[in-house]
């Protein structure tokens, strides 16, 4: 067990509330930060669903978090955000199971930034919109979003529609950060939709974090990749503390007191601004639409 103490909010996983009768999902929980935050949720007695693609590593990290928490309420829930079959296979899953929901949390995808765009917007768009109407009728709720700072560094456009399938198109690094842009305007309109709901949806940057994100840096930059990340790494905070603003906003009360939603929080659970084009509501719109007609393309085809 750690403590960490957050400079801007003073919360600490040890501030975690009681969460007896809460039912969470939690994407890519089976290694990094999703699996502190699925550890932590079930050490406060919510029932845990790891929302994973791999089901021995998962089924791993289940017998982990047990044995860590003493909470039984933990399971696995296959999921491959990069295809839309399996997203729809998994929501019907878990509805068929006429649970609640209470806390939706998306973390990092066991591939870093491998189909960006496909798994870290597209997927994450349908899974939330299969469950939200559970997610409204088991308010107060909340849906947590993991981004990037990276979503500094898209292009002008933001989102260059035109060329989202173009694998030439731009460096992987490029692509990965419109798709943490797109997790941020999802956000954005999500919670524009959701004002008359008690359904908080907020969006996280968990700062450098020791994960395996920066694995495939080798892709877009060759033979610099290595000294990049040797020095990188100096800087990253361990996978503990990158899980404290998603547990945050995941389960604060100051979240519901304070009516912080459509927001953007900075480690250590701070409030803050994202870029500019991630306050783009014109943008948000846009991709919304786009997401909803690719998505229909995809499943009529």
């Amino acid at each position: 067990m750690f403590s960490i103490f957050n400079k801007s909010t003073n919360f600490t996983i040890n501030d975690i509330p009681d969460l007896q009768g809460k039912i969470a999902i939690v994407t890519g929980a089976n290694t990094g930060i999703g699996f502190i935050v699925a550890q932590e949720l079930a050490r406060k007695n919510a029932h845990v669903f790891l929302a994973c693609r791999n089901q021995t590593k998962s089924e791993k990290a289940i017998d982990e978090i047990k044995q860590a928490t003493g909470n039984d309420k933990v399971e696995y829930l296959p999921l491959d955000l990069s295809s839309l079959k399996s997203v729809l296979k998994a929501t019907e899953l878990f509805l068929d199971r006429k649970l609640p929901l209470h806390i939706l949390s998306f973390t990092l995808t066991e591939d870093g930034i491998q189909d960006q765009f496909g798994t870290n917007h597209i997927g994450h768009f349908f899974f939330t919109i299969k469950l939200l109407p559970t997610i409204e009728a088991s308010a107060p709720s909340r849906i947590v979003n993991l981004t990037s700072m990276a979503h500094k560094i898209s292009p002008k456009c933001g989102i260059d529609f035109e060329n989202i399938n173009n694998p030439i198109a731009y460096t992987s690094l490029s692509r990965y950060s419109q798709s943490k842009l797109a997790n941020i305007l999802f956000s954005l309109e999500l919670n524009k939709r959701l004002t008359d709901k008690e359904v908080y949806v907020n969006s996280v940057h968990p700062g450098l974090v020791k994960t395996e994100l920066f694995r495939n840096l080798k892709d877009s930059m060759g033979l610099m990749a290595k000294p990049i990340n040797l020095i990188v790494g100096l800087f990253m905070t361990p996978v503990e503390e990158g899980a404290v603003t998603s547990l945050y906003c995941a389960t604060s009360p100051e979240i519901i007191e304070k009516n912080l939603r459509g927001k953007y929080f900075v480690p250590l659970g701070k409030l803050s601004k994202p870029g500019k084009l991630g306050t783009d509501e014109k943008l948000a719109l846009k991709l919304w639409e786009y997401s909803e007609e690719l998505i229909k393309e995809k499943l009529n085809s």
